[in-house]
């Protein structure tokens, strides 16, 4: 969900090259044909297979299926007790999320992973972060979660949800970015997109979405939420800066901020520290005892 994971697919046969002509080429003669081959692809995930220990974590749970509009989401359920859905990012997999799993079994909690649209084992083609919110809403509504954690466009994909009106108890956003709009920015520079060109992005992209990237700015759209929040950002993210969670954290009343050191974007998932807190926030008591400072994650320190 990321600058670095939205740059155009490379290699011999579609590389970057390639798109650049060609965007420039058709832009030339039919902008708006040029600016529809764009917008889909900055709008289509890459779909990474599971990793065997992924596959072997996911084993051991229930699965099941959430209607989503004509497809299906692919879900998975940890245990028994109330519920914590947890949400992966852009290109990931909901299997990247069961490294939360133990703590929140340790603390009696259920956990439910689900693949997001046009990811893994789910139906779709595109994927945006209000494709995500929709995902969020119906999968938490199926199993009745009013804790979740999300991961970078995974919170972006929860943050709006809940703005949107989805009742959380809790939630904890894992190195989350505060607008696509800056994805957008990467992207038309990569293609070596004209003004118009981009432009004409930005138009598609309100049309389809139902809001602009611009507008899509998660710290502007915080100040009346009310649920609990707990932002864990890594200063040296190299994918999503630590400014972006910092600004969620400042708008949204009430939140705490966790800023590590040295366990950038993906392996935050995995250090124990991080997770056990994150389990504590969403369900072990209201008012977590350890203090942001006091959070010492294993590869890194808290700032």
């Amino acid at each position: 969900m990321t600058p670095r994971k939205r740059r155009p697919p490379s290699g011999p046969s579609l590389g970057l090259r390639a798109w650049r002509l060609g965007l420039g080429t058709v832009g030339a003669v039919a902008p708006g044909l040029a600016a529809r081959a764009a917008e889909r692809l900055f709008l289509t995930p890459p779909r990474h297979p599971a990793p065997p220990r992924e596959l072997e974590a996911l084993g051991t749970a229930e699965p099941f299926e959430v209607r989503l509009g004509a497809g299906r989401l692919r879900c998975w359920r940890f245990g028994e007790g109330p519920p914590v859905l947890l949400i992966h990012g852009w290109g990931g997999r909901g299997g990247q999320m069961t490294s939360l799993v133990p703590a929140l079994r340790a603390a009696g909690r259920a956990a439910v992973v689900f693949d997001g649209p046009a990811h893994g084992a789910s139906s779709g083609r595109l994927a945006s972060v209000p494709h995500f919110a929709e995902a969020v809403a119906a999968v938490a509504a199926q199993v009745g979660a009013r804790q979740a954690m999300g991961h970078s466009m995974g919170a972006a994909g929860l943050a709006l949800a809940m703005i949107r009106g989805l009742p959380m108890d809790a939630a904890v956003f894992l190195a989350p970015p505060r607008s696509p709009a800056a994805w957008v920015v990467k992207f038309g520079e990569a293609l070596a997109l004209g003004a118009p060109l981009r432009e004409a992005l930005g138009a598609r992209l309100r049309r389809t979405l139902g809001i602009s990237p611009e507008e899509l700015d998660l710290p502007s759209m915080s100040g009346a939420m009310w649920a609990p929040l707990l932002v864990v950002h890594d200063r040296e993210d190299p994918e999503v800066p630590w400014s972006d969670g910092a600004a969620i954290a400042a708008a949204w009343p009430g939140a705490r901020l966790v800023s590590t050191e040295g366990l950038g974007h993906v392996r935050i998932l995995r250090d124990d520290a991080v997770t056990a807190e994150a389990a504590r926030f969403v369900g072990m008591t209201a008012h977590p005892a350890t203090s942001p400072a006091e959070v010492t994650p294993s590869s890194g320190r808290a700032a």
